[in-house]
């Protein structure tokens, strides 16, 4: 009888709690894509607030508000701003939520409904009471934090009004721009290349042209470089000190050289391998960072490195792994001071002056590299081999949290 009265208590808690986690489970998937539709819905109405001339009146009232610092205007100009656009907005969101609410029955739905209410009441706040406390992307100051990935920050949102405003466009999560390819803007920057005269370096090169960018090619072999309309700028290896004043006029810092040496392992293959694909990049990168003093530098400035697919799979040779598997650790470290945005280029095998059996093209890894930058991917996988786009994150996350906890800045 004990036997089977057990079974029966077992019997009916699951009987009991099946319905219960079946219904939490149902509640948690609705309330995320109501979420999911008010954030899609209010960052696609900023988006056409920018194409379509009708709405670009009243949108740019909330453009006119702001200062560099974010500081107002004036109360009239940012009471004007709440009006025309955080009020249209939120109240656009609420009127086409809010029905749809009624219409699914769902109640993890009326979480979207609450969040988009949110909205309207602070923007109702701010109109009436001319207070920005509410107002978190906008608050005035300097920048202290570079954009974030997962969140809209203030640095994120001030790209939107002072760098590009065909940009950047998200509010809360950077979802819509993602799939825009409006989270990074190349329109203008100036973007500073080395290994220029390669394969890579020139496809890059042509891709950034494309996209409006302004390009200076540091190269040590200034005769291979062949695109016309290129500034081009000669450095030596060991001497990295002399670009510092070329470099505080620069955006954005791709490194991109490196040497193989394929199966040797001689004492000056090691230290040719370490020298070119570890130190020199790491003397560039601690040069640029004493650029970055500018109010909107934290913003603008940004480090691109080609640490390779060696990072986390054979290269079929050593000394090439070892030397880009070292920059890619320390890139890591470095990441956790935050000092700028830093983008690591995780690329497979392309036919290059490096590599000639690379099965992919250095034009098709170029257009790669910017279709994932403009989405504001900071690790940039381009490659055919599948498990990388596995064990890289694993790898890079886990490496990421072992330097948080054992490692500080001093």
């Amino acid at each position: 009888m004990e036997i089977l009265t057990r079974l029966d208590v077992i019997e009916a808690i699951q009987e009991n709690w099946a319905p219960v986690v079946v219904t939490c489970i149902q509640f948690t998937i609705w309330a995320l894509l109501s979420l999911l539709l008010a954030e899609v819905l209010r960052d696609s109405y900023h988006a056409l607030c920018h194409q379509v001339s009708w709405l670009a009146k009243w949108h740019n009232k909330h453009h006119m508000a702001y200062k560099r610092d974010f500081s107002v205007v004036s109360l009239k100009a940012y009471q004007d701003s709440q009006l025309y656009h955080d009020i249209l907005e939120s109240g656009l969101l609420v009127a086409v939520v809010t029905p749809l609410a009624f219409v699914v029955h769902q109640a993890g739905f009326w979480l979207g409904v609450v969040y988009a209410w949110g909205f309207l009441y602070g923007a109702g706040l701010r109109y009436f009471q001319g207070s920005i406390e509410t107002d978190y992307t906008h608050l005035p100051g300097p920048l202290e934090e570079v954009p974030s990935v997962w969140l809209v920050n203030r640095t994120y949102h001030w790209r939107h009004h002072f760098d590009n405003v065909n940009a950047y466009y998200s509010g809360v999560f950077p979802l819509v721009d993602k799939v825009l390819g409006t989270g990074l803007s190349l329109q203008g920057k100036t973007v500073a290349i080395t290994g220029a005269s390669g394969a890579l370096g020139q496809a890059l090169t042509a891709e950034l042209v494309l996209h409006r960018a302004k390009v200076v090619a540091l190269t040590t072999r200034p005769d291979q470089i062949s695109l016309p309309g290129i500034k081009v700028l000669t450095w030596q290896m060991g001497d990295e000190a002399a670009l510092k004043d070329s470099l505080q006029k620069v955006d954005i810092l791709i490194i991109n050289h490196g040497i193989n040496v394929y199966g040797a392992r001689t004492t000056e293959a090691i230290n040719s391998s370490y020298e070119v694909n570890t130190f020199s990049a790491l003397r560039l990168m601690d040069i640029f960072m004493t650029t970055i003093t500018g109010v909107s530098d934290k913003a603008t400035k940004e480090i691109w490195v080609n640490t390779s697919e060696a990072e986390v799979s054979p290269a079929l040779s050593p000394l090439y792994e070892l030397s880009k598997r070292a920059l890619g650790e320390i890139i890591t470290l470095k990441r956790l001071d935050k000092v700028c945005t830093i983008r690591k280029l995780i690329l497979g095998p392309f036919k290059s002056q490096l590599n000639p059996y690379g099965v992919m093209s250095a034009p098709f890894v170029a257009k790669g590299i910017l279709f994932l930058a403009k989405r504001d991917f900071r690790n940039i996988i381009v490659t055919v081999n599948p498990l990388t786009y596995i064990l890289f994150p694993i790898k890079e996350f886990s490496t990421f949290l072992y330097y948080l906890l054992f490692s500080k800045q001093l």
